[in-house]
């Protein structure tokens, strides 16, 4: 039983150890609602689309982090192009 505790023990911190060392590879993009003109930042990484379908996307995948992503909308804001 104790073997099999170090070994369960020794996997557990190899994983945790390749998960932190793999860089995260989200990337978001920025849609615009076309009934409202509300912004909003959409994660690349949910698998499923926004709903409802009545969206424009205005900046795409090019956006790696959720804070260039705010960058970006609060530029748009200013703007004029994105309504609050």
């Amino acid at each position: 039983m104790r073997r099999l505790f170090s070994l369960c023990a020794v996997a557990a911190v190899g994983c945790t150890a390749l998960a932190a060392s793999s860089p995260a590879e989200a990337a978001f993009h920025l849609i615009r609602w076309q009934d409202s003109g509300f912004c909003q930042i959409w994660d690349e990484s949910i698998p499923t689309a926004p709903w409802p379908l009545n969206y424009v996307v205005i900046i795409g995948s090019e956006v790696p982090t959720f804070g260039d992503a705010l960058v970006f909308k609060d530029a748009l804001l200013h703007d004029g192009t994105c309504s609050f």
